[in-house]
């Protein structure tokens, strides 16, 4: 045999194989073909397979490769929960993304950390096109191994900060800030918070919102007149409850959620008080009951309408551009509707 041909059946020998790439990045032989076939791998073991594959020129399989890029027109939906906002943005949602010929598979997790687990999992399996949901801090890991394998994401109402996803967020700082001046305006000045869990973005982002328009009037930040509820209603309830045993209880309180405004309400009522007389009161969302109460209640509007169509067309541009890894940030105006739940200091 000539050298020439002694080169060539080499080369040919040397082709690298699974084996030679799980040995390079140190990882099982199944590792690597979990991470080739789109499943999820440890984010680290994902950039060592990745850097292996560059570093010995392996070559992917065809038909693996178009069976990780074909799209199935179905989009996963993460919700924590189908209470007003997230059942509208449902309602919404489905019918704007019925209309680009996609169908949407939904999932509640209740925010059980292992249903989560379990709903990221199961999509997986499904091979949708891409996942909408609100950010959980706990899943970061698990979601960037999904961007990893391909699946773009879109987080709405809650962020998971450094993932390279799509954004549809509202003005949660702005509109907060301004719907604190506003109660400044009429002549308050011991101003609660009974604000969501701080970990997540909207909760902060609302809290900073309150913080920065106390600010705005030379008002020191009184750390008593700032309640926890936790997102939920009993929480609203307790929280106010804690506001207003205070031996200066605020004059007004602002809830970072209609379920903690709702709280609020109902510890109100079974104490014989009314807004605004015994209190002025203002919350973030803006639901029926809100419109429905006697006195009606100031609330910031979220543009749920609007948040679904801006989620679509992000989702149509990200599937129709998916060499563009730029992420997408829209953020969206809030209205705050003035009732009669908050009245002017004299």
């Amino acid at each position: 045999m000539s050298e020439d041909g002694q080169a060539e059946g080499s080369a040919r020998r040397k082709q690298p194989t699974i084996v030679d790439v799980a040995e390079a990045a140190g990882v099982a032989v199944g590792t690597v073909s979990r991470h080739l076939n789109g499943l999820s791998v440890r984010r680290a073991n994902r950039e060592q397979i990745e850097a292996a594959i560059e570093q010995l020129g392996y070559k992917r399989n065809a038909v693996a490769a178009a069976m990780k890029t074909d799209l199935t027109h179905v989009i996963g939906l993460m919700v924590p929960v189908f209470d007003e906002f997230h059942g509208g943005m449902l309602e919404h949602l489905s019918s704007a993304i019925r209309k680009t010929g996609r169908a949407l598979l939904t999932y509640c997790h209740s925010a059980d950390p292992k249903v989560m687990q379990e709903a990221l999992d199961f999509f997986a399996t499904q091979r949708i096109d891409a996942l909408i949901m609100t950010g959980e801090e706990e899943l970061y890991e698990r979601v960037d191994e999904m961007i990893g394998q391909g699946t773009p994401v879109i987080f709405y109402n809650n962020d998971i900060r450094g993932l390279p996803a799509d954004r549809i967020f509202v003005e949660n700082r702005g509109a907060s800030r301004r719907a604190v001046n506003y109660l400044l305006d009429l002549g308050h000045r011991k101003i609660g918070i009974i604000t969501g869990d701080t970990e997540d973005s909207s909760g902060s982002e609302r809290y900073e919102g309150y913080a920065e328009a106390l600010a705005d009037r030379d008002i020191a930040l009184d750390p008593k007149y700032v309640a926890r509820g936790g997102w939920s209603v009993d929480g609203g309830h307790n929280a106010l409850a804690h506001l207003m045993a205070l031996d200066q209880p605020p004059t007004a309180v602002f809830t970072s959620s209609y379920p903690m405004g709702i709280g609020a309400l109902g510890w109100l009522r079974e104490q014989g008080k009314r807004v605004p007389d015994d209190l002025s009161l203002l919350s973030f969302d803006d639901v029926p009951l809100f419109r429905l109460h006697e006195a009606g209640i100031t609330a910031i509007a979220q543009p749920v309408a609007k948040i679904a169509d801006s989620i679509t067309s992000a989702l149509v541009a990200r599937l129709e551009s998916p060499d563009d890894e730029r992420p997408r940030t829209v953020t969206l105006d809030c209205d705050i509707i003035l009732r009669g739940s908050t009245r002017r200091l004299t």
